[in-house]
């Protein structure tokens, strides 16, 4: 299963993750999240983390080709996360654009919610389903809040996705077993505070995260 880190911005978290045996790590260019980097130091975090292996995600809300341009350019990420509204045509279009696999967030709290994939089956590499942000909010991602994951049972298995939204490692548990997902993606999970990443709480969360893995397999 892949384990995804998100909104990093500091060498000692991105080492954290590194160690605690992450698949992925992904940067924030949204300038209204508090976890907002500038392109210099997620190249420079992210290529930290390609060098042990790990992936490095560009994640975007419906950015223009100039912003992504830069983004491809100076952090020469191995995958792009579109996290806003973005059609499937332009979807296609990225992917053409840079030749980088694109992964597709969408904001899940019912039914009708994850009916709105079907066009982008087969168009996005790979899915994220993350809670629908409170009315509140101008973050589409990164609230701290999860959605109902037995809605994700009745999804067709050669969906890949990655599951997020409220993850911690106090229910990650419960996660794994009513989801099944193939990958992971956290992000205010692991902080102490809106965008402060915290060692203490990865390593807790990775740890969470084996011991689900030791009781599915003593199922």
């Amino acid at each position: 299963m892949d384990i995804k880190i998100c909104g990093l911005s500091t060498i000692e978290t991105t080492d954290a993750v590194i160690a605690g045996g992450a698949s992925h790590v992904g940067f924030i260019f949204f300038e209204k999240s508090p976890r907002h980097v500038a392109v210099e130091t997620a190249a420079e975090l992210g290529g930290r983390a390609q060098a042990k292996g790990l992936k490095s995600v560009a994640v975007t809300v419906n950015a223009d080709d100039a912003y992504l341009d830069n983004i491809v350019h100076i952090m020469k990420p191995d995958l792009l996360q579109l996290h806003g509204s973005e059609s499937p045509e332009r979807v296609t279009k990225v992917k053409q654009r840079y030749g980088l696999p694109v992964m597709k967030a969408f904001s899940i709290s019912t039914q009708d919610d994850l009916a709105k994939i079907t066009p982008y089956i087969g168009v996005a590499d790979r899915l994220l389903f993350d809670a629908k942000a409170p009315k509140n909010s101008e973050l589409p991602g990164g609230n701290g809040v999860s959605f109902d994951w037995t809605l994700l049972k009745g999804l067709d298995p050669s969906v890949d996705y990655m599951l997020s939204g409220g993850l911690n490692a106090g229910n990650v548990g419960d996660a794994i077993a009513h989801s099944s997902p193939s990958g992971l993606d956290v992000s205010s999970g692991v902080e102490s505070e809106p965008g402060v990443k915290s060692t203490i709480l990865i390593a807790s969360f990775f740890e969470a995260i084996a011991n689900a893995k030791k009781r599915e397999s003593n199922d």
